[in-house]
């Protein structure tokens, strides 16, 4: 069994003018000791599926799954107690998850009286290992420090040091590296390869960058408009992707124009959260859309561990 198992996962949330459906039908298989990407726009249901396994979607949400399961258990019924104790999330952005007024070792006792029984000697001692594992140098000096004394990469390797000392085994990094430049970014990103190689870590890299999944992610899930389309080890993705949209995600990226042509854009948007969705939820924005695609839901697509939705035929570039 995979460490992860989500299938036909949707979470509707009731407004006042109407249902919001946040997530429709995404589907998930993670494997123990992989860092599985889940990739696309913003408003594709990214985050809130990560919030839904950490059982912190809002309140009053609809969270309909024919499966959502971590390690066997159901995390419809036991998300408040696995969160934090097996799973742990890094967010996004480093500066508004800590405290700006408690010292990194106040921050990190916190976390520690509040999942390990270890005693205040050993808590120190503890986040002190955890802060040097993540590559911060002089973890004493840092335990001594504010946030705002530390760089955004430095509060980044905090927090995922905070994750650590959960005693956590699967993380969830949303967006770990949006608040970062380019080579701090690319140094979290391969911390997060290194703690998966030496601590036996399973994660799920949330992230709207196709270069963070070409260099993190060993498989990835792609999501449009709440819904899986497309799934598959990384490198096949990348160089023979199924999916129209995927197809698109990587024309936009700036390697693959011509040098001095114009970036490749997808026109349109993606489906209001209130409207419903007949056919192809990508047809009104692809350039391949036949009649059919606005009609039926497009068929399964399979080419080994490839999967894709689409009504174009498998060998269709």
């Amino acid at each position: 069994m995979p460490l992860l198992e989500v299938r036909n996962l949707s979470v509707t949330i009731p407004t006042p003018e109407g249902d919001v459906h946040a997530v429709r039908a995404i589907n998930l298989e993670i494997e123990k000791g992989e860092i599985h990407g889940v990739i696309g726009e913003s408003g594709c249901g990214k985050t809130m599926t990560g919030m839904t396994l950490l059982g912190l979607a809002p309140k009053g949400a609809r969270i309909v799954a024919d499966s959502l399961h971590f390690d066997g258990e159901d995390l419809s019924k036991n998300a408040e107690r696995l969160r934090g104790r097996r799973i742990g999330l890094i967010s996004q952005d480093p500066a508004a998850a800590l405290n700006p007024v408690l010292s990194i070792a106040r921050q990190m006792d916190d976390v520690l009286r509040a999942h390990r029984n270890m005693s205040r000697q050993a808590r120190r001692a503890e986040a002190s290992s955890l802060l040097a594992a993540t590559g911060l140098p002089d973890p004493q000096r840092v335990l001594k420090s504010y946030p705002h004394q530390l760089s955004g990469g430095m509060q980044q390797r905090v927090v995922i040091a905070q994750a650590l000392a959960t005693g956590a085994d699967f993380l969830i990094a949303d967006e770990p590296t949006t608040a970062l430049d380019v080579s701090v970014g690319a140094q979290v990103l391969a911390l997060l390869r290194k703690l998966v190689s030496d601590r036996g870590l399973t994660v799920l890299m949330i992230t709207h960058d196709m270069d963070v999944i070409a260099e993190a992610c060993d498989r990835v899930t792609v999501l449009y408009a709440g819904l899986s389309v497309e799934v598959g080890p990384v490198g096949e993705i990348l160089q023979q992707p199924g999916h129209p949209y995927t197809q698109a995600l990587l024309a936009a990226l700036p390697d693959a124009a011509p040098h001095g042509a114009r970036l490749a854009a997808i026109e349109g948007s993606i489906p209001p959260p209130r409207s419903g969705i007949e056919g192809c939820a990508f047809a009104p924005r692809c350039p391949k859309a036949m009649p059919v695609c606005a009609r039926q839901v497009p068929p399964k697509r399979l080419a080994e561990a490839h999967r894709w939705l689409c009504h174009l035929p498998a060998s269709a570039p």
